[in-house]
């Protein structure tokens, strides 16, 4: 008898985490549609009514996820670095910039998955340290300003994840406003300067965004860092 309970508190604990997270993938699918458009968020809108992006953070806030469900995991958490941006920006609304709001990214927490974290522990603590070999999330998770890959009208789902991060990946290293060439000269966004690690793991830079281009960069092109635009990514 006690082994039947044991498996029935397990299957409905299974059975409920799955239903949780489920409903906050769709939601948040439905959200990103609503507010997101051609790479940029429609804040004035979200301050206006902001009823389901405090439903979303307040879901993410108690669920919870594993690292043995990887796909889960990561969808997880770029979708809540991603609300939690835009909750940062639209508390502080109309801002020019997410710099201009002191401790954005490293004093102003959030509650996800029942800890309280901040931005850049979202990223660098519980992804990149997570999974150190998948340099791709730098073309997923958003940072609020135009020099960031552009946020996509749609949620992260574990079914899609692959192709969502292969897609966006793609796209930012095919873009000439991305990467910048002329001749043998490669400008890079000051994100390879940043996580310089991330995109060096088995070769260099260029090897890394190679990998992705349609026409490939020379091998031994002379790379440099553009200055990162900070500009909010508003819809005007």
């Amino acid at each position: 008898m006690k082994k039947i309970i044991i498996i029935l508190t397990l299957l409905v604990g299974h059975l409920t985490y799955a239903q949780s997270t489920n409903d906050f993938f769709a939601k948040a699918d439905t959200f990103f549609k609503t507010y997101v458009s051609n790479g940029r968020v429609k804040y004035e809108a979200i301050k206006k009514s902001p009823a389901s992006l405090d439903e979303l953070v307040e879901m993410a806030s108690k669920i919870k996820v594993s690292k043995s469900q990887p796909k889960t995991f990561q969808s997880f958490y770029i979708n809540a670095y991603n609300l939690a941006v835009i909750k940062g920006i639209v508390a502080k609304y109309p801002v020019k910039s997410p710099l201009h709001i002191k401790g954005f990214f490293d004093k102003t927490t959030y509650t996800i998955a029942g800890k309280p974290t901040t931005l850049n522990d979202l990223e660098n603590k519980i992804l990149r340290k997570n999974f150190p070999g998948e340099a791709r999330f730098h073309f997923a998770l958003v940072c609020a300003g135009l020099g960031c890959p552009p946020i996509i009208p749609e949620a992260y789902k574990p079914s899609a994840l692959d192709k969502q991060l292969q897609r966006q990946t793609v796209k930012a290293l095919n873009n000439p406003k991305f990467i910048k060439v002329k001749g043998n000269k490669v400008q890079l966004s000051q994100i390879f300067e940043w996580y310089k690690e991330d995109f060096t793991r088995k070769g260099s830079e260029i090897d890394y965004v190679n990998l992705f281009r349609k026409e490939k960069l020379p091998a031994k092109a002379k790379i440099s860092y553009y200055a990162y635009d900070w500009t909010l990514n508003a819809i005007k």
